[in-house]
């Protein structure tokens, strides 16, 4: 999976992914990437303002 993300290094400036474990390699990923990462306080979707709308936006385009 790191050999992927090292052609986006530069295209990316910061990851704020949610809490879950599903990122919980998140340490490499951000070393892939030459990035920092962020976390949101748990229960608080606005901090994650454009990631939750486009989420929003599929939901309701395949609903």
């Amino acid at each position: 999976m790191i050999r992927l993300l090292k052609p986006r290094r530069g295209a990316v400036q910061t990851i704020t992914p949610d809490n879950g474990s599903e990122f919980a390699d998140h340490v490499a990923v951000a070393k892939a990437v030459t990035t920092a990462t962020y976390f949101c306080d748990p229960y608080c979707s606005g901090q994650r303002g454009t990631n939750e709308n486009t989420d929003g936006l599929i939901r309701q385009y395949f609903s």
